[in-house]
């Protein structure tokens, strides 16, 4: 926050433009606050147990969180590629917990990717689980054990940015929707974070629902 008012201050000089370097400063600074707020957000509705369940399809759920993450993907160099999946697959889950977690996970690949490399959301499902896929070009995992990533205040990238929660909160997120998450190394590649929730029947309200706006399409 202070830096972000900081720059503000010069911008309002008058004697820098906002796409210089300054510009640059409070986007980033601004970006950081959004992603704390938004941790924070999520950390204290998993710790009070505050949770909204509702059955949603995991295509257009993706669907939903694409056009931002792709402009932050833009923004630092870098593109997202995204497969949304089948939209006949739904979960029973908390959608504001469930995107955070998934927000996070994205934050992640983009700070840690390498630059001008493609950072992957996919959406895909089994019989009876749904896996929400984050991959990015990074270059490998460090040496040590992945479970640990999703310790608190962990970090072991050269970018110590951030506190070290963001996986934290993906995990309890993930937790907290009945499902799990777990990383796959790709060395000199990349990495792979999954989300790991389970497939539930599609509810013959919610059925009732999507067949009249296929018919009404």
């Amino acid at each position: 926050m202070g830096t972000a008012s900081l720059a503000f201050e010069v911008l309002r000089t008058g004697n820098v433009g906002v796409r210089g370097s300054t510009g640059s400063v409070l986007d980033r600074s601004l970006s950081a606050l959004r992603d704390l707020i938004n941790r924070s957000l999520a950390e204290i509705r998993l710790r009070h147990d505050i949770r909204h369940r509702t059955q949603f399809g995991i295509a257009e759920f993706i669907a939903e969180l694409a056009p931002a993450a792709a402009l932050d993907a833009r923004a630092r160099g870098l593109s997202l590629n995204v497969e949304e999946g089948d939209a006949r697959v739904h979960v029973d889950a908390d959608r504001s917990i469930l995107a955070a977690t998934v927000a996070n996970l994205l934050q992640n690949a983009f700070k840690f990717t390498r630059p001008g490399t493609i950072v992957m959301l996919r959406g895909s499902a089994t019989s009876d689980r749904v896996l929400i896929e984050v991959e990015d070009e990074c270059g490998g995992l460090p040496d040590g054990d992945v479970d640990n990533l999703f310790q608190p205040f962990e970090q072991r990238g050269a970018d110590r940015t951030g506190v070290g929660l963001g996986l934290a909160i993906s995990r309890w997120g993930a937790e907290a929707n009945s499902g799990r998450i777990y990383a796959r190394n790709l060395p000199d590649h990349g990495c792979i974070f999954t989300i790991d929730l389970p497939r539930v029947a599609l509810s013959l309200s919610a059925t009732t629902v999507n067949q009249g706006v296929a018919q009404a399409g």
